[in-house]
């Protein structure tokens, strides 16, 4: 999935982010709230993690300002103080969850989890499309219940297209959950990737629509 993380304090940012792509996400990492507030509102985020006390602009007005141009991304709050107002504020803004500092990384990645699991149809931490299951919070996957070896660009793109099996993803679309903002995009890469994960899966898990994109097959469902 792809995560933005909004934390002005540059030691805790560098650990959000260590702790979120070893969770086998992508992470874009912003230290402001201008920056957060366009990013948020140009780019499509499976979720963000937003701190309060941030400068150019406090990630409460960030929040408000997201809501009302329609960005219903999952939001989880950070916040340093842990005053109930503060808590009704964050809510009634439209944060989805919240989590006072100090915090275990465990816990916030708990949160997180649960928070994508919220917008899509997923209800556990293992999602199953046929023989495959993917552990989102060991970050493991296994097919027919044996492990299976995967690069981190091939489990972030194998969690994109299980998260939507069944839908058509463009190549555009699965280069921009693999590759942060102002990193070189190339869809042509995606071809690479979506040839080596075949190569793992059972044949016929991975459908080239000509034109379109790529789409998981459950492989389990009735005829």
């Amino acid at each position: 999935m792809r995560i933005l993380v909004v934390e002005d304090e540059p030691v805790l940012n560098a650990q959000l982010v260590q702790a979120i792509a070893d969770a086998g996400h992508t992470v874009e990492a912003v230290r402001d709230g201008n920056e957060a507030h366009y990013l948020g509102g140009a780019e499509d985020f499976d979720a963000v993690v937003l701190d309060l006390g941030l400068p150019e602009l406090d990630g409460l007005t960030v929040l408000r300002r997201w809501r009302a141009a329609g960005r219903n991304m999952p939001v989880l709050i950070l916040t340093a103080r842990g005053a109930w107002q503060e808590k009704v504020a964050v809510i009634d803004a439209g944060a989805d969850d919240y989590l006072a500092k100090p915090f275990h990384m465990e816990e916030l990645l708990a949160r997180l989890r649960a928070l994508l699991r919220r917008g899509g149809e997923h209800a556990t931490a293992e999602w199953q499309c046929g023989p495959i299951l993917l552990d989102t919070r060991l970050a493991r996957v296994r097919v027919d219940g044996q492990p299976l070896l995967l690069t981190s660009h091939e489990f972030k793109l194998l969690a994109l297209l299980m998260q939507r099996k069944g839908e058509v993803l463009s190549r555009t679309e699965l280069s921009e959950h693999l590759y942060a903002y102002d990193s070189d995009r190339d869809s042509n890469t995606i071809e690479v990737f979506v040839g080596r994960l075949r190569k793992k899966l059972p044949p016929g898990s991975i459908e080239t629509v000509r034109g379109l994109g790529y789409r998981l097959v459950d492989l389990g469902a009735e005829p």
